[in-house]
């Protein structure tokens, strides 16, 4: 299920980025010649055990200077003495074909990753404060082919996030916990839950676990993956999760990917229900109002600044579990970013940014 999702994300975002009219020529063949590496996976080898002590092996981390995650847009303020302990995974950022993992080192990679520290975790600082690690992530290329190359990629990738998770959990002290993360980081946040959280002690240290921008059964993933689905809004101890789509939306391609895949439980994904959690409600399988938004993060054309605008755009879910967020201001819908299909995908997190940062506060609270 995570190559062949990705393999579709990969699919959309490229389209978006790159030469439209190439790709509607040579198609997938075009993708896989220009971003799966040429050669055979090769591990970068394991890391030393205490490696993610050293502050150099985070983005982000509480002692770290120009920590990405403190970002805060005009108008917000800071947290005086954040709670809890924020994990997030971030998504891909490596798009080299030289290596199926990116290196450590990637300056590019690693820019890209505290870009999005800065729209996605920074939604989570006024909580707690975070831990983002640098991993060895898979290259795009990894998800635009079944071989035994990729799997390693991707197995690579999660081993490095692992470590992190772990050194985190020794960092954190006592602390209560929330999880994060979005498209190839919310899949090593799925796989995370299921190997550390899942039956173990620190699962009642959980505030919530925020798997956004990828698909969660709730009849063949979930009861594998330690934690409930997030009903009430005040609920703690539990996941949520959402795919956003503009209007009209063409969800296809994921449903029909999705439905292809077996679900932890080792049965069929095919016509099961999705998680669909409303972040402006924080409640499942609900519909909210624009005006319901405290705020979304209006991104630069860059991508290197963002604006908070209230009341921009309602949601509602729909469907087996999809996001829909009507028809979006020209602020979002002018973007280069919007993927076919009417996939929001990239704005998941800013979208709702306010809403979001009040979630976690608001379900910290009742943990507390």
């Amino acid at each position: 299920m995570a190559r062949k999702f990705l393999y579709l994300v990969v699919v959309l975002i490229v389209l978006a980025l790159a030469a439209t009219f190439a790709y509607r020529i040579w198609g997938v063949q075009l993708l896989r010649q220009a971003m799966i590496p040429g050669a055979r996976f090769e591990s970068q080898g394991e890391l030393p055990k205490d490696s993610y002590a050293r502050r150099e092996m985070w983005l982000a981390r509480p002692d770290l200077r120009g920590n990405p995650a403190l970002w805060l847009p005009a108008g917000v303020q800071s947290a005086a003495k954040p709670a809890a302990a924020v994990f997030a995974i971030h998504p891909t950022s490596y798009l080299d074909r030289s290596h199926w993992n990116a290196p450590l080192d990637d300056k590019e990679a690693n820019d890209r990753a505290a870009l999005f520290l800065r729209g996605q975790a920074s939604a989570f600082n006024g909580a707690g404060l975070i831990w983002a690690p640098r991993y060895r992530q898979a290259t795009f290329g990894a998800f635009l082919t079944a071989s035994a190359d990729a799997q390693a990629a991707l197995d690579f990738a999660y081993a490095d996030v692992e470590a992190a998770f772990d050194q985190f959990i020794a960092e954190a002290g006592d602390r209560p916990i929330i999880l994060t993360g979005h498209s190839q980081g919310a899949l090593h946040l799925t796989r995370l839950l299921l190997d550390r959280v899942a039956g173990k002690p620190v699962a009642k240290r959980i505030v919530a676990a925020y798997v956004v921008g990828w698909p969660v059964s709730k009849t063949v993933d979930l009861p594998r993956m330690g934690l409930p689905e997030c009903i009430r809004a005040d609920q703690t101890g539990c996941i949520l999760s959402w795919q956003s789509f503009g209007e009209p939306a063409d969800p296809s391609l994921i449903l029909d990917t999705f439905d292809a895949t077996k679900g932890f439980t080792g049965a069929s994904r095919a016509n099961t229900p999705m998680i669909c959690t409303n972040p402006i409600t924080g409640t499942p399988d609900t519909a909210a109002p624009a005006s319901a938004n405290l705020g979304s993060l209006v991104p630069s054309a860059d991508f290197s600044s963002a604006v908070l605008q209230t009341g921009t755009v309602g949601a509602r879910c729909d469907g087996r579990g999809i996001l829909l967020i009507g028809e979006p201001p020209a602020s979002f819908a002018s973007s280069s970013y919007v993927l076919p299909g009417n996939n929001y995908h990239v704005f998941d997190y800013s979208l709702f940014w306010a809403n979001i940062r009040a979630d976690a506060e608001r379900r910290l609270a009742a943990f507390k």
